[in-house]
């Protein structure tokens, strides 16, 4: 479908050859996105399938859901909500128009759908000042983007909130502070949900530090991990952090991620889980995992 190139990164998009009709995003050869254009609903991985039974469970079926993606990907996640709730508002923010403008000129947007993107880094468009609002960006992100544009018409009140910020392979600290989460809290209704797409493996430190980070500003944070997080041989594998000021209903509800059931922390096996993991702070937070890192072979 195409080559495009990224700086020093090169993002293909190819067409299944045993299955028409599926496409599939990478970058640097790397995955990031699998697309059906014939049916959007059918979900290639396991931590997608379990975000999209999320947003199935965060309003009445086919009601109109504001979701914001942060990351775009192929629209996998803004394809599937408006396949299930048709016309709902949502909002992307990417960082690579190109790419973006590339992916829609080869896989369109169903007509009628409301998708509307910011061009730009995510965290500089969190910072943005909010309606009635007066405070000074984080210092972590430098002089270059104290002229960002205000985006509160846009994005506030984020019913469904998907972080899928990978630069490749690597989740950048800078948007997995407890800094970067506070803002995204602050942009997302009073029950709102949020999920943070992982990649992680035995003794899952990120994953704790980032489900401790989250936990300071959510009052409610649930783990959901395909891999079982006390064997210590287990593959490198997504984790996603579901986080709200509400119950969840991942928590609430064990059948609604479907079988096989992946294994759900949330409550006291979370904060066991969690145990001493400092939390993530601009001035104390890391990349996540390089999967090409040879502790992981």
């Amino acid at each position: 479908m195409f080559s495009l190139s990224l700086d020093n990164r090169q993002a293909k998009l190819m067409e299944s050859k045993r299955r028409p009709g599926r496409y599939e995003l990478s970058v640097d050869g790397i995955p990031q996105s699998v697309v059906s254009m014939t049916e959007p609903t059918a979900l290639e991985y396991p931590y997608i399938q379990h975000i999209a039974r999320a947003i199935d469970a965060a309003a009445e079926p086919g009601e109109p859901l504001f979701t914001v993606h942060l990351g775009a990907g192929a629209l996998t996640l803004a394809r599937y909500v408006e396949a299930t709730r048709a016309g709902s508002p949502q909002l992307v923010v990417e960082f690579e128009p190109a790419l973006y403008a590339a992916v829609i000129a080869a896989l369109p947007l169903p007509t009628g759908a409301d998708l509307r993107v910011i061009f730009g880094d995510a965290r500089a468009v969190a910072d943005a000042e909010l309606v009635g609002e007066e405070r000074t960006l984080s210092p972590v992100l430098g002089a270059a983007t104290t002229g960002a544009t205000a985006v509160d018409t846009d994005w506030m009140d984020a019913r469904f909130t998907v972080v899928d910020l990978w630069d490749a392979a690597v989740i950048r600290h800078r948007v997995a502070s407890q800094e970067f989460y506070t803002r995204v809290a602050a942009r997302s209704a009073a029950d709102g949900v949020v999920a943070v797409n992982l990649l992680d493996g035995y003794p899952f430190e990120y994953s704790r530090r980032q489900a401790a980070t989250l936990s300071t500003v959510f009052a409610h944070v649930a783990v959901v991990l395909d891999a079982d997080p006390a064997d210590d041989e287990g593959p490198l594998s997504n984790v996603v952090v579901f986080a709200s000021g509400q119950p969840l209903d991942v928590a609430t509800t064990p059948d609604l991620l479907g079988s096989p059931r992946p294994h759900m922390l949330h409550d006291d096996r979370l904060t066991s889980w969690i145990a001493e993991a400092r939390i993530m702070t601009d001035a104390d937070g890391t990349d996540s995992p390089d999967p090409d890192d040879p502790i992981w072979d």
